[in-house]
């Protein structure tokens, strides 16, 4: 898998994961809004610490710079 992910949206993306999953846990959303967010969070999480996003594959999107270390 080449990465397409950069660092910036990679961050992003577990920040806003942990939010989602915060919310989940602490009772802010429930039922079936909840589940799915924290589906969504889980998702997020795992395409910000692979830097590989499927979607952004399919559209021929980047944000990952070659000369990043």
């Amino acid at each position: 898998m080449k990465k397409n992910i950069g660092k910036i949206d990679a961050v992003l993306r577990i920040l806003i994961g942990i939010v989602l999953a915060y919310l989940f846990y602490e009772n802010y959303v429930s039922n079936t809004l909840g589940i799915f967010l924290l589906t969504i969070s889980g998702i997020v999480i795992l395409t910000g610490f692979a830097r590989w996003c499927p979607l952004y594959k399919v559209l021929n999107i980047t944000t990952y710079k070659t000369n990043e270390h």
